[in-house]
């Protein structure tokens, strides 16, 4: 038996088996949100490391290398011996994390830009902007937030 006319449908009764294009467009929407939820506008670089933190040991960057700290959203680079730098981790492209330092270069796998382990700037797009220096210390064997 329908329903009388006006009344709510019973809620088992609520999927249209004929969206509109506008209820299709939102949830299409919602899920791109949620694929994306790794991904920043990389706008900012949303360091969670904090001032005097260590960050790794000397010893564990390599030359012409680094270290990806993905949960301090950090990179640690050695361009040269003795000579230690950090940048933001997050790619200024699209807000991922950057996955790893090899051959003088910062690499983020998301989309191939690439940044110079010396100076955070771009070598290769899409990204546009460097990665945003951070204030180090080296004491002794350790590599630390300034």
């Amino acid at each position: 038996m329908a329903p009388p006319p006006g009344s709510p449908l019973p809620r088992s009764s609520r999927h249209d088996p004929d969206p509109s294009r506008r209820t299709v467009l939102c949830r299409a929407g919602a899920g791109a949100v949620a694929l994306c939820a790794g991904c920043g506008d990389g706008g900012g670089d949303g360091s969670a490391a904090s001032s005097g933190q260590e960050l790794a040991a000397t010893g564990d960057i390599p030359i012409a290398g680094g270290k990806v700290l993905a949960e301090e959203k950090i990179v640690v680079t050695q361009p040269t011996k003795g000579e230690f730098k950090a940048f933001s981790a997050v790619c200024t492209h699209q807000g991922c994390i950057v996955s790893d330092v090899r051959d003088g270069t910062i690499d983020c796998a998301c989309h191939g830009s690439r940044f110079a382990a010396a100076d955070g700037s771009v070598v290769r797009g899409p990204a546009t902007k460097p990665l945003p220096e951070k204030r180090i210390t080296v004491e002794g064997n350790s590599v630390r937030l300034a």
